[in-house]
C-alpha cells in the first residue's frame, strides 16, 4: 500500500503537512487545497524557532542522564524536557516527529479554548451527538447516543476528551471548529507549528490499520473485525507508512515548547489556561507513566497517547505534561515511543525514570540557587 501522505520540507526543515488524500476521505483529513496553500506560502520564523534560539543551553547533567536512559531502553524514543521559566530544553531525538495518538487531543482542546477566548465558540453551548458522531475504540459518550441523539455542553466533551481520552468527544470537538482544517488553522494562528492533529481520530485509526472509515465501524467490535479480516501484509504496509510520516506527528521539543507557552499563559486567557491545565491534572489515563515516577510534593497535568498493537509491538506509547515541583517550578516533559516491543513494566519504568531525572535536576537547580 502506498503512503497516503507526505511532508514537504522547506529550507528550515519544517514539516508543512502536505497530504495526499483518498477522495473517499474528503473532509476527514487536512484538505489538499489547504496543504497546497501552505506549501506555496512563504516560510517565516515561528514562535517555536524563536523561543528555541533565545533559550539558554540545557543542563549538561540532565542531558547526559537522558542520553543514558534512552540508550539503556534500546528502542527508538523521543524525549524533551523544557524548563518553563528559562526555556532551556534537554532531549533525545527531540526534533523529529513522532506519532502522538491521543496526545493530539490536547491541541484540539487548546484550539477550542482559543475559539472561546476569541468569541467564536461558547463552551457552554449544547450540541447533539448522533450516530454519525460515533468514533472508534474508547468512546463512552457514544453509548449515550439514543434514537434522538445525545445532547450535552461542549464543556462536557472537552472534559471527556482530556480526562477520559474519549475519541468520539474529541472528534465532535473538531467538528465544532470546522474539522481538521479548522484546528490546523487555529494552531497556525497561535504559532504552534511544532504540533498538529491531522485527522479525526476515527480516520487516523482506520488509515493506520489499512482501512477506510465506514460508519458501521463505530458500532460494537465492527472495526476490530474489519481490521482482523485484512491481509497481514496490507496492515503492515499501512502501519509502516504511518510510522514513516505520522499524520498526527509532533516532535517532543515542539510539544514541550507548546506546553511551556501554555503554562506561561501565552496561548490562552488566564481563565482558559487554568481551566485547561485543571482538566489535564484530572487525567485518568496513564497513572503509572510519568505520574508514577513523581516524588512526594510534585504534581502533574498531562495527556497520554496509546496506539494500536500489531505483531507484538505497540505504536505511539506517549505521555506529555507539566511537572510542578514543591516550590512551584514547572517543567514541560514529553516521552514518546514510536514502536516498542518492550513489556509494559519496562515502558512504565522508562517513563518514570525520566520523571526522576527531572526531579534530580530540580534538586541541582535548587542547590545552585541556594548557594548563589
Amino acid at each position: 500500500m502506498a503512503p497516503w501522505f507526505r511532508y514537504v520540507r522547506g529550507r528550515r526543515g519544517v514539516a508543512l503537512g502536505v497530504l495526499v488524500l483518498a477522495a473517499s476521505l474528503a473532509g476527514g483529513l487536512v484538505s489538499a487545497d489547504r496543504a497546497a496553500k501552505l506549501a506555496s506560502g512563504p516560510l517565516t520564523a515561528t514562535r517555536f524557532e524563536i523561543l528555541r534560539k533565545q533559550a539558554p543551553p540545557a543542563p549538561a547533567a540532565l542531558q547526559a542522564r537522558l542520553d543514558e536512559l534512552a540508550a539503556a531502553y534500546g528502542e527508538e524514543v523521543g524525549i524533551a524536557v523544557t524548563d518553563v521559566a528559562t526555556g532551556w530544553t534537554a532531549g533525545v531525538d527531540q526534533d523529529r516527529p513522532y506519532p502522538q495518538q491521543s496526545v493530539s487531543k490536547l491541541w484540539v482542546a487548546i484550539a477550542v479554548m482559543r475559539a472561546a477566548d476569541d468569541g467564536r465558540l461558547d463552551p457552554e453551548a449544547t450540541v447533539t451527538l448522533t450516530d454519525g458522531d460515533r468514533s472508534v475504540f474508547f468512546q463512552p459518550v457514544a453509548y449515550k447516543i439514543g434514537a434522538a441523539g445525545y445532547s450535552t455542553p461542549i464543556s462536557d466533551l472537552l472534559r471527556r476528551a482530556l480526562v477520559e481520552s474519549d475519541n468520539a468527544a474529541n472528534d465532535r470537538l473538531m467538528r465544532e471548529l470546522g474539522g481538521p482544517d479548522g484546528v490546523a488553522d487555529t494552531l497556525t494562528e497561535m504559532g504552534l507549528t511544532g504540533v498538529k492533529v491531522g485527522a479525526y481520530e476515527r480516520d487516523l485509526q482506520a488509515l493506520t490499520a489499512g482501512l477506510t472509515w465506514q460508519p458501521t465501524y463505530g458500532i460494537g467490535w465492527n472495526f476490530q473485525a474489519a481490521r482482523e479480516a485484512l491481509p497481514m501484509d496490507a496492515r503492515q504496509a499501512a502501519l509502516d507508512a504511518y510510522l514513516a510520516d505520522p499524520l498526527d506527528g509532533a516532535s517532543p521539543a515542539g510539544i514541550t515548547t507548546a506546553l511551556a507557552m501554555l503554562s506561561r499563559g501565552e496561548l490562552l486567557s488566564p481563565a482558559s489556561t487554568a481551566r485547561l491545565v485543571g482538566l489535564m491534572a484530572q487525567a485518568r489515563t496513564g497513572p503509572k507513566r510519568l505520574k508514577g515516577g513523581l516524588p512526594a510534593g510534585w504534581s502533574i497535568a498531562h495527556k497520554t497517547g496509546t496506539g494500536q498493537d500489531f505483531r507484538g509491538a505497540s505504536v505511539g506509547i506517549n505521555d506529555v505534561g507539566l511537572l510542578t515541583a514543591p516550590d512551584g517550578r514547572t517543567y514541560a516533559v514529553a516521552v514518546m515511543m514510536r514502536r516498542t516491543r518492550q513489556a509494559v513494566p519496562a515502558r512504565l519504568a522508562f517513563m518514570q525514570s525520566v520523571t526522576a531525572a527531572v526531579a534530580e535536576q530540580w534538586i541541582r537547580d535548587d542547590a545552585f540557587q541556594a548557594a548563589d
